[in-house]
């Protein structure tokens, strides 16, 4: 009986042991290396606050291809204009994408933008438009 104790209190200490030595390993994995995810017809998450100088990196991490344009109409006064595809404004990407899915962003794939400007930006996946994949990025001061 006192062996099979041992036993036990051994095993408990190095379960603990092991646990709280891959914590450390395994938050790495947590942490993804973008700020938002697309998924098949959402942005996750749809809003986000950053500081002004950030640069907001997106995902596809659908099947799906998708887009990140500006809603060029609501850009605070002074901002830079973004899309994926390098268009210059909301109707040029929407004009390239109906062409010939210019801006597609495929799976795995990512898009960045700094936001210098504090303000808010709408922003939205032209082909998941009509599902209401839009999303909105915060940039305070």
């Amino acid at each position: 009986m006192v062996e099979l104790r041992t036993r036990r209190r051994v095993l408990a200490t190095l379960g603990a042991t092991a646990v709280g030595g891959l914590a450390g390993c395994l938050s790495t994995f947590d942490r993804p290396e973008y700020d938002i995810g697309m998924r098949a017809t959402a942005f996750a998450p749809e809003e986000i606050t950053v500081d002004a100088g950030t640069t907001v990196v997106w995902r596809n991490t659908s099947a799906r291809g998708h887009t990140v344009t500006a809603y060029e109409s609501s850009l605070p006064e002074g901002a830079a204009f973004f899309a994926s595809g390098g268009y210059d404004s909301t109707d040029e990407a929407r004009e390239a994408w109906h062409n010939d899915s210019g801006g597609r962003i495929e799976t795995g794939e990512t898009f960045r933008h700094t936001f210098e400007v504090p303000g808010e930006y709408s922003y939205v996946c032209i082909p998941h438009e009509t599902s209401s994949m839009v999303g909105t990025i915060v940039v305070e001061a």
